[in-house]
């Protein structure tokens, strides 16, 4: 009992962390985590999103070209179809309007997602 005469108690203060400083820790750092993962979960869904709609221009813009270079005599409405290959998810349709004498109004529409939720429109103008 040396320690007790130096004026010392046998239980000495010892450096660490308590029991209720650790979780605290644990729950500030899994509120932190569960943050990053709903973040990530964004993420992911907002990419696809973004693939989609780059898909579906693309094949809008495709069908554009391919009115205008079959030309203006060619030029005629479609129905809503399937697009086909890798794309049978999007369908593809094309109006074909004549605002004034000798123009036509070409619309692409391309729709995807669940009972068409999405959409992506071009327009140009054909003249004779």
């Amino acid at each position: 009992m040396e320690s007790r005469r130096a004026g010392k108690s046998v239980m000495q203060k010892q450096d660490g962390f308590t029991l209720i400083e650790l979780l605290i820790a644990i729950v500030i750092l899994s509120v932190g985590l569960l943050g990053m993962a709903a973040l990530t979960v964004s993420i992911v869904q907002k990419n696809k999103f973004s693939n989609d709609l780059s898909a579906a221009t693309t094949l809008a813009q495709d069908k554009l070209e391919e009115v205008r270079a079959n030309g203006y005599a060619s030029a005629v409405s479609e129905t809503k179809t399937a697009c086909a290959g890798d794309f049978s998810e999007y369908q593809r349709e094309v109006t074909v309007s004549t605002p004034l004498s000798g123009t036509k109004q070409v619309t692409v529409k391309v729709y995807w997602g669940p009972s068409d939720a999405h959409d992506v429109e071009i327009k140009t103008i054909l003249c004779e």
